[in-house]
């Protein structure tokens, strides 16, 4: 089959569905690969690097419309192009079904099969398709990178001759792939990261990461996770609670990353104007939700506007594609997995198998008929962790009780050992003979020293293990060259080889812990 790339013609659009390197995959299942002419260029790709990976490189997007079997596109298809569409050829990209209707029924007119890459199931099975997961990624990081770029300070703290810098304090609303990429990106340049999200089995991701997690006090009443991984929407309760946490954090916040949405609604606001009236000047706030309406209510979509007061308020729609040679290199790859499921047996022909999980739900039309919304999974989507049930907090009484009866447990435990020892210690004392008994006295007495002679040793320039295996070795050393005078050569032998090995092991150690401390030197 031909797989064919057009160039973006969505204004401002620099990505590409076709890299030379998937295209070199591509080839491996079979397939031949076209570029429209200047494709790749905005992100990066010139057709001279297409054509040495093995890419037919065509003139125009007519002629590639018309020659390609399978079409494979970022943006969802305009009308222009859906009318290129036919019963033989396959569409591969963005088309956001729930929200593009009209553009929907006009592709099922003609036939064609449609596959949204945004429709493809957030399973374990499917993750290595999920281009909304990579866009999300990327845009994550580069919120960060536009927020830098407007915060007038660094990021991270300094101690300098020239004054004390305080680190920025960051938030980020929504622990998605999004909010995590922006935590990582905010907490490797220093900053002190504050995230909240309505799911609080995400509290440990965030922490991980070196973020803290925004807590409220607030009872759960419900699952936030229970559309398949995507947070559920807060009851108005809880919003309350939540509008109120922010509105406690804006005067102390210098960068607000928002990435609350939930795929088919409009992004919830949660950024109101008081909150931006709250923060200081010189504050950023950067709305990764600004194509839905923005979580911030000051948000203007794809524009860089500043409030009264001093704070800029960044809306911009395209952040995958102001980094498009890494969001196009991942999502060549989404698209390349897609067809790699769609080519099960490497031999360039498409098989569409409406019985697979993944390839079903991320169908939306197929032989003249709309298959959009997919039906249920057959394979449960990622869904929310219950969160762990936390034990009651006891009562002074009620602890006061507990501590009594670990004591007595204890106690019971310890006496029915010393009564154990006692009468075995009778027993030998009865049946074994007076110089055991001796030599049993010494034994124990050397344990005991023994004991206290190893765990007592300071660990000054050795490491704990070290210095604990250097005073058995010195012990072992010690009671070699008592017996090393005997007349017995067995005993005179086994006392050498003690001596020697026992040294062995604590030259050993000095030489190890020298080297460890080197490795702490300068020069």
């Amino acid at each position: 089959m031909k797989i064919g790339a057009p160039k973006e013609v969505y204004p401002g659009e620099a990505r590409v569905a076709l890299t030379p390197d998937s295209a070199l995959q591509l080839r491996k299942l079979g397939h031949e690969a076209l570029v429209e002419r200047g494709a790749g260029l905005a992100a990066g790709f010139t057709d001279e690097a297409y054509r040495a990976a093995g890419v037919t490189v065509v003139s125009d997007a007519k002629a590639l419309w018309s020659q390609a079997d399978v079409i494979a596109k970022v943006r969802p298809p305009i009308e222009g192009e859906i009318a290129h569409l036919s019963a033989d050829k396959t569409l591969i990209s963005f088309f956001y079904p729930a929200q593009n209707a009209d553009h929907l029924e006009k592709a099922r007119t003609t036939g064609a099969t449609l596959v949204a890459m945004d429709m493809v199931p957030r399973i374990s099975r499917a993750q290595k398709m999920d281009a909304l997961s990579s866009m999300a990624n990327i845009a994550g990081y580069r919120a960060v990178i536009e927020a830098g770029g407007a915060f007038g300070r660094f990021f991270t703290g300094q101690i300098t001759a020239a004054g004390k810098v305080p680190p920025a304090q960051v938030l980020v609303i929504g622990a998605g792939v999004a909010g995590l990429a922006a935590i990582g990106a905010a907490t490797s340049l220093g900053a002190v990261v504050h995230a909240f999200d309505v799911r609080p089995e995400v509290a440990e991701q965030i922490e991980s990461m070196g973020a803290q997690f925004v807590f409220l006090d607030f009872e759960e009443t419900q699952d936030g996770a229970a559309t398949g991984g995507y947070a559920a929407p807060s009851s108005p309760e809880f919003r309350e609670k939540q509008l109120n946490k922010f509105r406690e954090l804006a005067p102390n916040i210098d960068i607000v990353i928002t990435t609350a949405l939930i795929p088919g609604r409009d992004a919830p606001k949660l950024w109101l104007a008081d909150m931006v009236a709250a923060m200081k000047p010189g504050s950023v706030v950067v709305d990764l939700a600004a194509e839905r309406g923005g979580n911030c209510e000051l948000t203007v979509p794809d524009e860089r506007v500043v409030s009264d007061n001093g704070v800029t308020i960044i809306g911009y729609t395209d952040y995958p594609s102001r980094m498009a040679a890494q969001a196009s290199t991942l999502y060549a790859t989404n698209v390349r997995h897609m067809l790699a499921d769609l080519t099960p047996a490497k031999d360039g022909v498409i098989v569409h198998d409406m019985d697979d999980d993944v390839i079903r739900s991320a169908t939306i039309t197929r032989d003249g008929a709309v298959t959009f919304p997919p039906p249920p999974l057959k394979v449960q989507a990622i869904a929310a962790q219950k969160p762990k049930d936390k034990p009651p907090e006891q009562t002074p009484e009620e602890k006061k009780a507990a501590e009594a009866k670990r004591f007595k447990q204890q106690t019971r435990a310890q006496a029915g050992a010393i009564l154990v020892g006692a009468a075995v210690i009778l027993l030998a004392g009865l049946i074994a003979p007076a110089s055991f008994m001796s030599h049993l006295v010494v034994f124990v007495l050397a344990c005991f020293v023994g004991f206290q002679v190893i765990w007592k040793v300071s660990h000054s320039l050795h490491t704990p293990l070290m210095a604990i295996t250097n005073a058995v070795s010195s012990i072992i050393i010690l009671g070699a060259l008592l017996q090393i005078g005997s007349s017995d050569w067995l005993v005179v032998t086994l006392a050498a080889a003690s001596v020697f090995l026992a040294g062995i092991n604590i030259f050993g150690g000095f030489l190890i812990t020298r080297r460890m401390l080197a490795m702490f030197q300068k020069s």
